[in-house]
């Protein structure tokens, strides 16, 4: 018993040096995660390492000076991007990001070719080679932005919701049951958008999961010295609206939590406010030298690297082998090289056309 004692003495004093953000990770209880069969989980797995490979990708090419501009990589979030969006329905719901936009790109279905061309400004870009990194698009795959300034995309989400039960209650479409995911980080949370839409959404009873990524740190600012109360998924009490805190590197527990809010929401019962607990492994951008966070924060965080996770509860539950998962991730390679050389030797946007795509004229 002494020794178990020791060990646990020790492990909370890891977890208090690694901050007040790991504390509360260590005291969730997770309610439920999702059971997933053999291709699901190996959907979610590729769709993760997807974002993982591209986003070092980026890395590469921006340090190379191949890629210009701001970049903010999603490295350590995806188990959000995908528990969430792989628990919708893709080109049916709609998906509205933030400036760290490329990975819930991939996961809305935006092809790496697109995204990749995006980044380098090309003409094949999903947002025609005009939005770069901060504003990917595709109308095609229900993404409706990325938006380069906190909090004002969590408006245009609420446009979307409203949308769908419009078209359900005013025009008699018994189809529109489409449900809208607004993603935001937690320095949006003491921003008046936020609180403005939350209220909207509840008051009109509007299907729409509030998805926080809170990975701690609002470019240097540590959340818990931001806000006055840490704890966002809360907040959804003081309108009524249904919370939820969730381990945001775990992905079976993320889309197990996604999945309650859309049932919620197609069902006509509103809202959620999804706080998920994550950790960005890079800096706020590219430009960033992370001198900020603390080393022992770093470690605390890179072992509960989300892919490592996922590969471990697949394994355990019989559903693959590592050899398989290793055979994934070189398909998945092959893709980011592809999009890569593609981006590169894609054309440049036509000078003729610089005030095309500012009207809806197409």
């Amino acid at each position: 018993m002494g020794q178990d004692l020791a060990v646990e003495s020790a492990q909370l004093s890891s977890m208090t040096g690694a901050g007040p953000h790991a504390e509360r990770l260590s005291k969730l209880v997770t309610t439920q995660r999702a059971t997933v069969t053999r291709d699901t989980g190996l959907e979610l797995y590729r769709d993760m390492t997807l974002g993982r490979r591209f986003e070092d990708k980026c890395a590469e090419m921006y340090y190379r000076g191949k890629m210009f501009g701001f970049v903010h990589l999603y490295n350590g979030q995806e188990a959000v991007s995908t528990g969430v969006i792989g628990a919708m329905k893709r080109q049916h719901d709609w998906f509205c990001s933030t400036y760290r936009d490329h990975v819930h790109a991939l996961s809305a279905g935006v092809p790496a070719r697109e995204v990749m061309s995006e980044l380098f400004g090309k003409a094949t870009g999903c947002s025609k080679g005009r939005g770069g990194s901060m504003h990917l698009f595709s109308k095609e795959h229900h993404l409706l932005g990325g938006f380069a300034f906190i909090a004002e995309g969590i408006p245009v989400a609420l446009g979307s919701a409203f949308t769908s039960r419009y078209k359900r209650d005013a025009l008699g479409d018994a189809s529109s049951d489409a449900v809208t995911a607004a993603f935001f980080g937690d320095g949006t949370c003491n921003n008046g958008q936020f609180f403005e839409c939350l209220n909207m959404a509840q008051l009109w009873t509007l299907p729409i999961i509030f998805v926080v990524e809170n990975n701690k740190w609002a470019i240097g600012m540590a959340h818990d010295r931001a806000t006055s109360d840490p704890e966002i998924w809360r907040k959804a009490s003081s309108f009524g609206m249904a919370g939820e805190e969730v381990d945001g590197m775990d992905v079976l527990a993320v889309r197990a939590a996604a999945e309650r809010a859309v049932a919620r929401a197609r069902a006509g019962e509103g809202p959620t406010l999804l706080e998920c607990l994550t950790y960005r492994f890079r800096g706020h951008s590219l430009a960033d030298p992370d001198e900020l966070r603390a080393e022992e924060e770093k470690q605390f965080w890179a072992k509960r690297d989300p892919l490592k996770a996922l590969e471990k509860d697949l394994t355990e539950a019989g559903l693959t082998s590592s050899d398989e998962l290793r055979g994934i991730e070189k398909e998945i390679n092959a893709i980011v090289e592809d999009c890569v050389d593609f981006a590169l030797s894609a054309p440049e946007p036509d000078p003729s056309e610089l005030t095309r795509y500012i009207w809806a004229e197409d």
